[in-house]
């Protein structure tokens, strides 16, 4: 069983892949969108969910440090319900409170890459956490 995992933003979307067992997760790529335009990249989620034979969703839930919901949630869920009545797979949300700053905190000190190329792959580097935050957490 494969499950997908999302950061989405209101650019971007990073994607991420669980292994088939659901260990370990592995980030994918960034989809672009444009949330004023109406476009979400679902046709690009729609075949990776073909290509994968994806079976759920973790997206990530942007919360504040205090534990409130935001707009970002907000929109997180809205993407979630469209998700869910475009593919008819099952929704989780996973916490990413601090994910996006472990990830270039990660990239930082790992990779040391220049912050352009950072923002390249922050998005992908998010979604693979969120999944893996998930996954450790489930079992």
């Amino acid at each position: 069983m494969r499950i997908m995992g999302l950061d989405v933003g209101s650019k971007t979307v990073g994607v991420a892949i669980s292994d088939p067992l659901g260990f370990t997760a592995q980030g994918l790529e960034i989809i672009a969108i444009d949330e004023e335009k109406n476009s979400f990249g679902f046709e690009q989620i729609g075949d990776l969910v073909k290509q994968y034979q994806v079976e759920k969703f973790v997206i990530g839930l942007p919360k504040n440090m205090n534990n409130t919901c935001g707009p970002r949630v907000e929109a997180s869920r809205a993407y979630g319900d469209k998700l869910e009545a475009l593919f008819h797979l099952p929704i989780v949300y996973q916490d990413e409170r601090l994910t996006t700053v472990q990830a270039e905190r990660m990239l930082v000190e790992q990779a040391d890459i220049s912050r352009q190329k950072r923002k390249k792959v922050i998005d992908k580097l998010a979604a693979q956490l969120i999944l893996q935050n998930y996954l450790d957490r489930s079992f």
